[in-house]
């Protein structure tokens, strides 16, 4: 059995390799070749546990995660993946499973920007500079040439932090600019990503600051949770999802079509969206919403890219029962 920590992971794989993983992942889902319960969750106030397992044909995993959002001292989520074989059920890895989450759903970013953002999308923003901020940002490098990243934060002190986090590990000659407005940081982006676990919007409700963008909104998984205004879903012809369970887990979902702000025909899963013939291009003018909660087929199949990718590199620490 093997166990790999942050930095083993880090050492395994890239981030895009973890965004091909997320695509593969994609792939199963539509073709509905793995088993994954709906995960369930524990709440106590705001604090969240949360259990995903999901199997495909090529291995089984299980992760246990905790949400603390008002963490001050400690990480906000903290969590562990194990790894089975599919054909023996022993366990083949344990895996940091808070690295894990963090760096795959910055990777589902990654995706939804490499398949649904322009070519040529230079201007990110990131609403929301913890952690998480931080794996968007260097998903969005990866697959689009950022040349600009402008950071909003309710704590400007957290934007230092980031900016250094961000440097160790893309030094490219990336401009980060601290906005104490938000409207400023929306404004000049092209990509915007909110990246909090906030219960309110944390957009401006400006339909003309919102228009021709593509919208990623990764923070929100219960359905008390929002960081969309109304005024998006106004600018907004094509809303993409990352699973069906996120129609109904996020505020972003639940919200606008409880007051006809949307209809449930202008929702498709991305999965679908991919490998469809005929893709819809959007208007000229109009933004594009990607909403993600997560679900355990993403981690499943990232974990057994890096423990395929770790065994071949000799990386982690072997253990003995």
């Amino acid at each position: 059995m093997l166990f790999l920590n942050q930095k083993d992971i880090k050492a395994a794989v890239t981030m895009e390799d973890t965004i091909n993983a997320i695509d593969e992942a994609y792939r199963l889902y539509d073709a509905e070749n793995y088993t994954m319960p709906t995960r369930m969750q524990v709440a106590d106030g705001e604090n969240t546990l949360i259990l995903m397992p999901c199997m495909t044909n090529n291995s089984i995993a299980t992760k246990l995660v905790t949400s603390f959002p008002n963490n001050t001292n400690h990480p906000t989520l903290h969590g562990l993946v194990i790894l089975n074989s599919n054909e023996t059920g022993e366990i083949k890895a344990i895996l940091d499973g808070s690295f894990i989450t963090g760096f795959r759903t910055g990777a589902i970013g990654g995706s939804a920007i490499r398949h649904l953002a322009k070519p040529n999308a230079s201007k990110l923003a990131i609403i929301g500079t913890g952690v998480q901020g931080l794996y968007q940002a260097l998903a969005a490098c990866t697959v689009r040439p950022i040349t600009d990243i402008y950071l909003y934060n309710r704590t400007p002190e957290r934007a230092d932090s980031f900016i250094q986090e961000f440097r160790k590990w893309n030094n490219s000659p990336i401009t980060l600019h601290k906005t104490e407005e938000l409207e400023e940081a929306v404004h000049n982006a092209e990509i915007i990503v909110t990246a909090t676990t906030s219960y309110e919007p944390v957009l401006p409700n400006d339909a003309s600051l919102l228009q021709d963008k593509l919208v990623i909104g990764i923070g929100s998984f219960q359905p008390t949770m929002r960081e969309f205004p109304e005024a998006l879903y106004q600018v907004s012809d094509q809303i993409f999802v990352d699973s069906h369970d996120a129609v109904i887990e996020s505020g972003d979902i639940t919200t606008p079509l409880e007051n006809n702000w949307i209809h449930e025909d202008s929702i498709q899963t991305m999965s679908s969206y991919l490998f469809q013939s005929n893709k819809i291009q959007p208007k000229a003018g109009r933004s594009i919403i990607f909403k993600s909660t997560g679900m355990a087929l993403f981690d499943t199949v990232t974990a057994n890219v890096i423990y395929q990718r770790a065994v071949e590199k000799g990386v982690g620490t072997r253990l003995d029962f």
